[in-house]
């Protein structure tokens, strides 16, 4: 049972809920069976996240383990049953299988850093490596921040809000059925102290 004592936890701002938001964008998932049962589900390989997320959404339940064939790391699953979450999550622009459909979630300004924090752990990552340019002979140190997503929706409007918020350019590339969004590294830099 959700034993929050505010059920409509994704209708209360705080920092905690901007960026429990972000991670649910990027590794959550809705799920209404044929029983008319509703839940919300997290997912990730790094279970005191998990843990943290259910601490903070004031959760009891189970976080279950999975082992993946091939795969070294344990995914780690937390399923939360409440109609009313759920019902937040879609005022929010969030829908079952959202893969490819979602839009950004309309966060108050103060809190999207915390929101922008959430995703980037969900589905950001930071490249550092050396790489050889056409026209040059000796390797060139890259530095980027890249946001990815299944939906160019949703990351046209990351893009424009931090353009907005920061003036960071950005650059969005079609890639093995994804989406990225890639800031080099002076825009990473701003990102960096932006999210932490």
């Amino acid at each position: 049972i959700y034993r929050s004592k505010n059920e409509n936890f994704f209708k209360t701002w705080s920092p905690e809920m901007a960026y429990v938001l972000g991670f649910f964008v990027a590794d959550g998932n809705m799920i209404k069976n044929k029983r008319g049962a509703y839940f919300i589900e997290f997912a990730s390989t790094d279970r005191e996240l998990l843990e943290n997320i259910r601490k903070v959404i004031g959760s009891s339940h189970k976080i279950s383990a999975r082992k993946r064939e091939r795969k070294w790391r344990t995914a780690y699953r937390l399923q939360i049953g409440s109609k009313t979450m759920f019902n937040d999550l879609m005022d929010l622009r969030l829908t079952p299988a959202k893969s490819k459909t979602l839009k950004l979630p309309p966060v108050p300004g103060r809190y999207f850093r915390h929101f922008l924090r959430g995703y980037f752990d969900g589905d950001g990552n930071v490249i550092f490596s050396f790489f050889k340019k056409a026209d040059r002979r000796s390797l060139s140190l890259a530095f980027l921040t890249r946001f990815t997503s299944g939906s160019k929706d949703l990351l046209v409007g990351i893009h424009g809000k931090l353009s907005a918020l920061l003036g960071v350019r950005g650059s969005l590339s079609f890639y093995s059925d994804a989406w990225r969004l890639s800031y080099s590294a002076n825009d990473s830099k701003k990102l960096s102290r932006f999210m932490y």
